[in-house]
């Protein structure tokens, strides 16, 4: 890693299953970033407000309610609202894949279904972190 990256895990609506928010947390920790799990029930307004309180570089975006096509893009406009449309937003959970490229084509970066490999998701993550962190010491 480039750096000590921050993150923000997230829960937004009223899904109650953590589970899969507090391993991806423990994951991305014992990878070396620093995380920031928001806890249930959080408004797209409040996981921006997070974000920028604590100056994040990526989002991760835990749902398994169904309403991902409603909430995942509330969470990044108001991100944009923020000047936070630079910050990476992930996913996961359980999201058709049609569902997930719809997702992609509005900027989430990756969806992570059920049985994803954690190592995987955090090599991931920090691969896109650094390859942002260059891309922005060279300007581009």
């Amino acid at each position: 890693m480039k750096r000590t990256y921050r993150v923000v895990v997230a829960k937004p609506g009223l899904d109650g299953h953590d589970r899969g928010a507090k391993t991806i947390t423990r994951a991305l920790r014992d990878h070396g970033f620093e995380v920031i799990y928001t806890g249930l029930h959080q408004t797209p307004e409040q996981i921006a407000e997070t974000a920028l309180q604590e100056d994040v570089d990526a989002v991760g975006l835990s749902l398994l309610s169904g309403a991902h096509l409603t909430l995942f893009p509330r969470v990044m406009a108001e991100l944009r609202t923020r000047d936070l449309g630079d910050v990476l937003v992930f996913g996961g959970g359980v999201i058709p894949d049609g569902d997930a490229r719809a997702l992609r084509e509005q900027g989430v970066a990756e969806i992570f279904g059920p049985g994803s490999s954690l190592k995987a998701i955090a090599r991931w993550l920090e691969t896109e972190l650094d390859q942002r962190e260059d891309d922005n010491a060279s300007g581009a």
